[in-house]
């Protein structure tokens, strides 16, 4: 079961929201809430797994209270402006439903949720998105495909506006996927990956040599680190480093 909650500042449009959830068996409602501050209570107390979430709200709006979140959940935004959509995409949002709209529109949004969720699932469980083991990997979408990538065997990923590109061992080319870097960056284990530069994160077991304000690879390939991350990093290689003067 897929918890959700629904935000929205019209009564009316909530009450009809709610009536869609109630009509899809794999969705369930947390609660219904009439302002991105009631929303933001509910996720600071509760595990949501989606949300759908209007965007033209008084006082903070849906896309303000998207990018407010630490970890969001999943999104579909539902508006009666269209000049929104890029906009909604680019916080990674599954759909962007325009009011109004059917249950059959809403209904092909909460299954594109169910997708997600069920993927991400079983790759939480081990499993692959064809049920055999995925003790360490991850599924990402390029050219048309769906692509299993072992998360140990990433060496870093570069951000590209709206696109990421995955260094992976035994590749000569980059995987290119569409997806921002903070969604990436938050299904990556943290303990392993760290973000260096604004476009750059990088798997810590992979880096060969740190020069000056640069990580070195293998191949001679350099990755720059950013001023805004530097003291982050650099705690890490201060707590491993060894053979400090007494």
């Amino acid at each position: 079961m897929i918890k959700c909650i629904i935000v929205d500042d019209e009564p009316l449009a909530l009450v009809q929201l709610q009536k869609y959830v109630d009509r899809v068996p794999f969705l369930h409602c947390v609660k219904a809430c009439g302002s991105a501050a009631e929303a933001i209570e509910v996720l600071s107390a509760e595990e949501v797994d989606a949300m759908f979430v209007d965007i033209n709200m008084p006082d903070v709006n849906g896309l303000q209270l998207v990018r407010s979140l630490h970890k969001s959940p999943m999104v579909v935004f539902t508006t009666a402006y269209s000049e929104y959509a890029i906009e909604g995409f680019k916080l990674d949002a599954i759909d962007y439903l325009l009011k109004p709209f059917s249950f059959e529109q809403f209904l092909k949004a909460a299954n594109k949720v169910n997708e997600i969720y069920t993927l991400r699932h079983k790759a939480s469980q081990g499993y692959s998105e064809d049920g055999s083991l995925c003790d360490d990997c991850l599924f990402v979408k390029s050219d048309y495909r769906m692509l299993r990538i072992p998360v140990s065997q990433i060496k870093y990923i570069e951000s590209m506006s709206e696109y990421v590109r995955i260094f992976v061992e035994g590749h000569n080319k980059p995987i290119v996927s569409l997806m921002s870097m903070k969604k990436i960056e938050d299904f990556l284990p943290s303990q392993l990956f760290m973000r260096v530069h604004r476009s750059y994160l990088v798997n810590l077991n992979k880096i060969i040599e740190v020069s000056r304000m640069r990580i070195v690879y293998d191949g001679d390939v350099y990755v720059p680190i950013g001023d805004m991350y530097k003291d982050k990093f650099f705690e890490y290689v201060e707590k491993h480093f060894v053979g400090k003067n007494s």
